[in-house]
């Protein structure tokens, strides 16, 4: 059972979570859409970074309401995809690598847009995610 933060945000700032989920989104799916993998998209598009920074910036405003474990689950899976990546360039790098380092990042890339999915999900039935 979830227990849901007593105070209400404001619809600017809802507006702003799903601006920013859609800033991730873009970058994510970009990397469908071209060469490059969804994670690398994910972690080095410009509208993902964009939005990690605005993250940071409005977490402290979302205090309180549910949209705290959006901004603290937007920003957690920013970074854990990046130290993911690092994992899976370092085992690219090695003898071992390619036939473990695409699969991770392949792995990472579907995570990243199936925790985007969930957040999204949440965030329009106006929940918490933890």
């Amino acid at each position: 059972m979830r227990i849901e933060p007593a105070n209400t945000p404001t619809s600017n700032l809802i507006k702003l979570t799903y601006l920013i989920y859609a800033l991730h989104l873009f970058s994510a799916v970009s990397g469908l859409l071209t060469p490059a993998f969804i994670v690398t998209a994910f972690l080095s598009g410009w509208p993902s970074i964009i939005a990690l920074v605005m993250s940071y910036i409005w977490r402290e405003d979302a205090m309180g309401t549910y949209l705290q474990s959006h901004f603290d689950w937007l920003i957690r899976t920013f970074w854990l995809a990046l130290l993911w990546l690092v994992i899976a360039w370092v085992f690219v790098a090695t003898i071992v690598g390619i036939v473990v380092g695409l699969p991770i990042m392949l792995f990472v890339g579907i995570w990243v847009l199936y925790r985007l999915g969930r957040g999204l999900f949440a965030l329009n039935d106006r929940r918490s995610l933890f």
